[in-house]
């Protein structure tokens, strides 16, 4: 997931030269994550695959407005918020709002398993642990973990304090870690030590 730095490098290009490139590769980077963010509220792919369809169109109709914006993913994941809860507005289905009943695809685990020296069967050991996250972790965990948003963003969004996301993200981090042979465990907890 590229950084908001990233992002606002290619929305100035995007508003004062009205790149079309930059606004193509934007596209591509946030296209996937966008659309699984808004299938988990709307639980329909073709309405997901709209929705960011739309979000993209409103980018390009407001480039120039859009070099302001601090943190331009989380704007990105609050604007597809906001469409997706006027589909659902529109459409009457306001009880699968309730993040619990979101859907949450998940694209991969957040190690990288050369580095970590993984084999496959562990590397699926936890993808399975990740899907059995309750929802409300697992939606977390891949804001968080998988599509970069920072934690605050993350609480932000889903109105919740950063204090849950800490907790939600403990949980998940000592789920995976319990499904991890031992000595990948202490190799990690070395890493972690070791970066602080």
């Amino acid at each position: 997931m590229p950084d908001n730095d990233y992002i606002k490098r290619l929305l100035h290009s995007i508003a004062l030269d009205s790149d079309q490139v930059a606004y193509r590769e934007l596209f591509v980077l946030l296209h996937q994550p966008l659309r699984q963010f808004a299938y988990s509220i709307l639980k329909s792919g073709e309405e997901a695959e709209e929705l960011v369809s739309d979000l993209f169109l409103r980018i390009w109709q407001k480039r120039v407005e859009l070099t302001e914006i601090e943190s331009p993913l989380l704007y990105f994941y609050a604007t597809a918020k906001n469409l997706a809860i006027n589909r659902l507005t529109k459409q009457k289905r306001q009880a699968a709002l309730e993040a619990k009943g979101w859907l949450v695809q998940l694209n991969h685990t957040s190690y990288d398993p050369e580095q970590l020296m993984m084999t496959e069967e562990m590397v699926n050991q936890i993808r399975r642990t990740i899907h059995d996250l309750p929802d409300r972790c697992k939606l977390i965990y891949k804001l968080v973990k998988e599509d970069g948003l920072k934690q605050k963003e993350a609480a932000d969004l889903l109105q919740i304090s950063v204090k849950t996301i800490e907790a939600q993200l403990a949980i998940a981090l000592r789920r995976i870690a319990r499904c991890m042979p031992m000595e990948l465990r202490n190799s990690i907890r070395t890493r972690i030590s070791l970066k602080k």
